[in-house]
């Protein structure tokens, strides 16, 4: 099929995808692999965005305003913020403020979530620094996640960027819905590989596949490009939570402890295969330590030993690589770019990295 056509005078792309182009992912010929070389065509787009941030970000309120500078200082990898930049080049568009509200809304909205969940895990560390609870209690690092929300919300609002809201609004509904039902699952040690899809899904894939598809909606209008980013965020993000999972059964440093989730009694893909492949009496003795309440590191050994002897990691691994592998032919209906080509590297690095 022909290349995309270029972007209408408005600024926003089309992009006939009836079909794939006979170009091959092999035209990406230099596909980056570090996260630098990855952000390069879009490092430009990221200055506007950090604008926006810390503008949304900012408050009158004294101790809003020292907390807030706190969160500033913390930076991230800013995964999110640059998929909904380089999707909206990939698509054809040039970013516009549009653009960078969305890749700023994302990061609001990450950024409110990590800060409730280290509530709700009584976590004191986050990237190797103190937690906002850990620093200023549960209370206001509630009221700061909420506040972060309310400052997304308005940035939307306040420019009319409805499509781009209901996308994010959606995103953060499912994620609640994922926890909620990990932590049901939690309670029983009742989870197959269909739930845990599901929950992966909700949890994580959810919030990927908005920054894929937000970038989308704020350069085209082409209903069909915008499905295809949706499908391969979601896919990219299935992968990418495997990978932290299997982060779990590692000696690695992480970024996290090891076994947080085998402590949390949260049922990973490595762990359910295991169970399913081993006989009755294996899966109560594992599954009596997984019920423990605290474990020390001989548990976490014994459960990491366990699953590598009944294929638990090495099937998780190899469907980390088949959903990076879909998502990537995903990319294929895409015209070739530089933006595709970082597409294509984060698929990579999504599974290859050691953090």
């Amino acid at each position: 099929m022909p290349d995309a056509s270029p972007p209408a005078s408005d600024g926003r792309a089309s992009s006939d995808l009836s079909g794939e182009h006979g170009e091959t992912l092999a035209l990406d010929r230099a596909v980056p692999t570090s996260l630098d070389n990855i952000r390069a065509p879009v490092e430009a787009d990221l200055d506007a965005f950090r604008s926006y941030f810390r503008e949304a970000m900012r408050s009158d309120h004294m101790l809003l305003d020292k907390i807030t500078q706190y969160v500033l200082w913390q930076k991230g990898k800013r995964i999110r913020p640059i998929l909904v930049l380089l999707s909206a080049q990939a698509c054809g568009g040039t970013a516009a403020d549009t653009t960078h509200r969305a890749a700023a809304l994302v990061e609001l909205l990450h950024t409110a979530t990590l800060v409730h969940d280290d509530v709700v895990d009584d976590a004191e560390e986050r990237r190797g620094a103190f937690s906002i609870n850990a620093l200023w209690k549960n209370k206001i690092a509630v009221l700061l996640g909420d506040f972060l929300l309310s400052r997304g919300l308005l940035l939307s609002l306040d420019h009319n960027d409805y499509s781009i809201l209901h996308t994010l609004s959606n995103a953060v509904r499912r994620m609640s819905e994922g926890e909620l039902l990990q932590i049901e699952k939690a309670r029983l040690l009742d989870i197959d590989e269909e739930t845990y899809f599901r929950i992966i899904s909700d949890k994580t894939a959810s919030l990927i596949s908005a920054c894929t598809k937000s970038g989308a909606v704020s350069v085209t209008d082409d209903e069909a490009l915008v499905e295809r980013m949706d499908q391969f965020g979601e896919t990219l993000g299935l992968a990418f939570q495997i990978r932290d999972d299997l982060f779990d059964f590692s000696v690695e440093d992480a970024g996290k402890p090891i076994g947080i989730d085998l402590q949390e009694k949260k049922m990973t893909l490595p762990l359910i295969v295991s169970l399913r492949e081993a006989g009755r009496r294996d899966q109560k003795r594992i599954l009596k330590i997984v019920d423990q309440d605290e474990k020390d590191r001989d548990d976490l050994r014994t459960i990491a030993a366990f699953v590598e002897e009944h294929g638990g990691i090495a099937h998780a691994r190899r469907k980390m690589e088949s959903l990076a592998a879909e998502a990537r032919s995903l990319l294929s209906g895409l015209p070739p770019s530089e933006a595709r080509a970082s597409l294509v590297g984060l698929t990579r690095f999504a599974i290859q990295r050691s953090r």
